[in-house]
């Protein structure tokens, strides 16, 4: 038994009943046991699954078929019986389905013999008629008890009332109020609206057995977006679901609980053309502790916060974790560029470093390891500098580009750059502590 409450009114008592599938908040409720003076009202078909007895059957005996223009109704319910102790069957219920195979053809022995051969327990397909049910109860010497017995007695019962007893019997249940499925749950620790923080939380794990080594999941976890809205003072937040899958970052409405979910994914950015940055404490718009940005060129920057700062490490290190292998697994990127008035391509490339080569020809105009790379500046628009320390001698040798993409190349420089450090210290990827 737990206490639940909204924050706002009294904790309510309430039974918490966990399975490997779902969580359940449960309230006992008080509920009226059915009994047969009350046939539905509507006349919708029913399906009523009934255990046969071994002595008295299915309890119920049936009037009617094909032979008299007429469906199978049921014509009485024996009191303690099967089809009276279900409590979901009526005189005046046409039978048109036993165990899902149509009856409504059927004349009145072979409707019998149907009842009588569907096995211990049958399943009927019934469909309620009021106007039935005072013919029904006129001639009982006609009546017929499908059982297990071979034969139809007739009038082998006592007359006694078909209907059980009118008295009102009332029982306690437990009725579910919230169902949550565990599969993607969300716990946060900050009360909803407010800044303050609940005391626990809880993570979860994939395993990676469906998907190849390129494909890998090395995060996956909720976050809050932050979401400006211009008609209001402040900034509020939505929850969306982050997953850094092979090469990308995964931003969803709501978990992928299979395999197609992935491919429906509300955004999705390539790690080794994205930046990430974890915020510093003087750099957060508002209360919120624990954020980082994720910017990628032709797309608003994502300005995302998780809960703890052990979380949020783990983000960092993941992402460090997945740019590593998304650029392994690409081993180069080229990028349209401008040198010297002609048109080239620059390439970044796992094994050897940068190599500038002309459209025209495709000879090799020069090329630099990573590790000469000094420095780069650009001017935020199409111009980019990169300074290279020549490999026998200390001297810098700065080249000079333009390129349309130049946001793209400097986070993909990043990239590598990223990727070459874990390469040879494979401590970069663990020296993150909290």
């Amino acid at each position: 038994m737990v206490s639940v409450s909204d924050g706002k009114s009294k904790p309510v008592p309430m039974r918490l009943h966990l399975s490997m599938e779902v969580l359940k908040l449960q309230r006992e409720d008080l509920e009226q046991a059915a009994n047969h003076n009350k046939p539905p009202l509507n006349a919708k078909e029913r399906m009523v699954q009934i255990t046969r007895q071994k002595v008295g059957g299915l309890g119920l005996s049936i009037k009617g078929g094909a032979e008299h223009k007429l469906p199978v109704l049921i014509s009485r319910i024996y009191k303690g019986q099967a089809a009276d102790q279900c409590g979901q069957l009526f005189v005046g219920d046409a039978i048109i389905k036993v165990n899902g195979e149509y009856i409504t053809a059927c004349n009145h022995d072979d409707a019998v013999n149907i009842l009588r051969n569907a096995g211990d327990i049958v399943v009927l397909t019934v469909k309620h008629y009021r106007s039935a049910k005072p013919f029904l109860q006129q001639n009982e010497d006609e009546w017929l008890s499908p059982n297990r017995q071979g034969g139809s007695p007739r009038c082998g019962h006592s007359r006694q009332s078909s209907n059980a007893s009118a008295t009102s019997v009332q029982y306690r249940k437990w009725v579910d109020v919230i169902t949550v499925p565990l599969m993607m749950a969300y716990v946060t620790r900050y009360i909803f609206g407010t800044d303050k923080l609940r005391r626990n939380a809880f993570e979860m794990k994939l395993y990676n057995r469906n998907f190849g080594v390129g494909e890998r999941i090395e995060y996956m976890g909720w976050v809050n977006e932050a979401v400006s809205n211009s008609n209001q003072p402040w900034q509020s937040y939505r929850p969306r679901f982050l997953a850094l899958k092979g090469p990308d970052l995964l931003l969803f409405e709501t978990p992928p609980c299979n395999i197609g979910d992935w491919s429906r994914c509300a955004l999705t950015f390539k790690v080794y053309q994205t930046m990430f940055r974890v915020m510093r404490e003087s750099e957060n718009v508002d209360e919120r502790q624990h954020c980082f940005l994720a910017q990628s060129p032709g797309k608003p920057p994502r300005y995302l916060s998780v809960e703890t700062r052990q979380e949020l490490l783990r983000v960092e290190a993941a992402w460090h974790t997945a740019v590593c292998s998304a650029v392994t697994h690409l081993k180069s990127k080229t990028f349209p560029v401008t040198f010297n008035g002609r048109s080239a391509g620059l390439t970044l490339e796992w094994t050897q470093g940068f190599t500038l080569s002309y459209e025209d020809i495709g000879e090799t105009v020069w090329r630099y390891k990573f590790s000469q790379l000094r420095g780069s500046s650009d001017d935020g628009k199409s111009r980019l500098k990169l300074h290279f320390q020549e490999s026998d001698s200390i001297a810098i040798e700065t080249k000079e580009l333009e390129c349309s993409q130049v946001q793209n190349l400097l986070f993909c420089m990043h990239a590598f750059l990223t990727a070459k450090v874990a390469a040879v210290d494979p401590t970069f990827l663990t020296s993150t502590t909290p």
